[in-house]
């Protein structure tokens, strides 16, 4: 059974970093490329980061260059997400998602079928 797990979220003050992990079991993270996305209570939910299933190919949003960057462990079968600089809008429940996808990768979570659980993200003095 395909399941991705998120954890590293918490409480951190305006500033601050964080690292997400995103854990892969049931199957083999290589060739899928991964997402991570964030949502609000009663907002859309937003593309944050990807990164290719081969060759590492990457994607930020504009709200987050230069401070977040994503990356893989395909050994460990993980997918990171490194949070610096971080601000009160930062604020939300992030989640990973995970499609077959070779080269690319996409922030559009309406092409990603596997997603974990999620883990909040509190930006807060």
């Amino acid at each position: 059974q395909l399941r991705l797990v998120e954890s590293g979220g918490g409480l951190v003050q305006p500033g601050g970093s964080l690292r997400l992990s995103c854990a892969a079991s049931g199957f083999t993270l290589n060739g899928y490329a991964i997402g991570w996305f964030r949502q609000a209570p009663g907002k859309e939910r937003e593309g944050v980061s990807c990164i290719s299933g081969i060759g590492g190919s990457t994607n930020y949003a504009d709200s987050v260059k230069g401070r977040f960057t994503i990356s893989r462990d395909n050994a460990r079968n993980m997918v990171y997400l490194q949070m610096n600089s971080l601000k009160p809008e930062d604020t939300y429940v992030y989640y990973c998602a995970a499609v077959m996808s070779f080269r690319t990768c996409v922030l559009s979570d309406v092409q990603y079928p596997y997603w974990g659980q999620g883990t909040q993200v509190t930006v807060s003095s």
